[in-house]
């Protein structure tokens, strides 16, 4: 008897086409994109767009929310930009560690999103950074705040998401593994928290047109005591 399709062969061969793949790692930055950004990021007419979307949308890996006579779309949720951030990480494992410093990689590798969350040689150092000066504190395979640490970050003014479960406990910080650097950044309900406030106050700054950030001297300041060490 043949073996059932694996589930994940409908998903695989969404990601799989290349106008999809270049629409959804448009919609990594976490953003909310129009149909016509979209056709945009893709290279391709508005129509030939709009069957694609329609196709992510029944796949449930896109939402899409009115606003007057527009629609905008966005990754599902993060569970769905986790898998594509493990699925570039094994394809970048081959690929020459020259690239990240070369063209448009380079900002990318400097710092960019990760759908919720900050991402790149910035996020790795301050992912080092709240754990070495023990913001952080190891719990069975995700982080909690120390008492010092929440008061490091309620004088940042962060408004820390709550914790009402075990499972929003898991969630609030954990590590992601970063495919440009090989290791991790942080995750979780914190991370976006943390990059909520870095844009909000002007830390950070998005590239036009790309998933990267430029760190902002008010930004280096404020992070100073994770990422200068």
């Amino acid at each position: 008897m043949t073996a059932p399709e694996p589930r994940f062969a409908r998903i695989a061969a969404m990601i799989g086409d290349p106008t999809r793949a270049r629409m959804l790692a448009a919609l990594m930055g976490g953003q909310y994109l129009a149909a016509g950004e979209l056709a945009a990021s893709a290279g391709v007419t508005a129509q030939t767009a709009s069957t694609h979307i329609a196709k992510l949308v029944d796949a449930d890996l896109v939402v899409a929310r009115s606003q007057g006579r527009h629609r905008y779309f966005r990754l599902a949720d993060e569970d769905i930009a986790h898998a594509l951030e493990a699925l570039s990480f094994v394809a970048e494992r081959s690929v020459n560690a020259d690239k990240w410093n070369q063209g448009p990689y380079k900002p990318l590798k400097a710092a960019r999103t990760c759908y919720s969350h900050l991402a790149g040689e910035l996020a790795v150092s301050l992912y080092d950074g709240l754990l070495a000066r023990g913001t952080l504190l190891p719990c069975d395979g995700h982080f909690v705040l120390s008492d010092p640490g929440r008061d490091e970050l309620a004088a940042l003014g962060l408004t820390l998401p709550a914790i009402t479960s075990p499972l929003a406990a898991r969630r609030f910080a954990r590590p992601c593994l970063d495919w440009s650097e090989r290791r991790d950044h942080l995750a979780g309900g914190l991370a976006v928290a943390l990059l909520d406030k870095g844009m909000a106050q002007g830390w950070l700054r998005r590239v036009e047109g790309s998933r990267a950030l430029m760190l902002m001297p008010s930004g280096a300041a404020a992070l100073a005591p994770w990422i200068d060490r």
